[in-house]
């Protein structure tokens, strides 16, 4: 089943094409993503992003992590 969708980002609008009935052609399966940084970017979207947002908050996290928890007992 080819289950392809136009959508646009929540975050940016930018239109793409999310893949969900084969997502190992999708381009969010591009980004890999840990658990924490997956928890991060649902905690703030409920739907696809496009795959420049996933990226960016995929930095984005990394420097939240850096920013408060290793400077945490500082």
């Amino acid at each position: 089943m080819s289950n392809h969708e136009a959508k646009n980002c929540p975050r940016c609008q930018a239109l793409f094409t999310c893949k969900s009935g084969n997502i190992l052609r999708c381009q969010c399966n591009e980004i890999k993503l840990s658990t924490e940084e997956s928890a991060f970017i649902e905690d703030r979207y409920n739907d696809c992003l496009c795959s420049n947002c996933l990226q960016e908050l995929k930095q984005r996290f990394l420097f939240f992590k850096e920013k408060y928890f290793f400077n945490a007992g500082r």
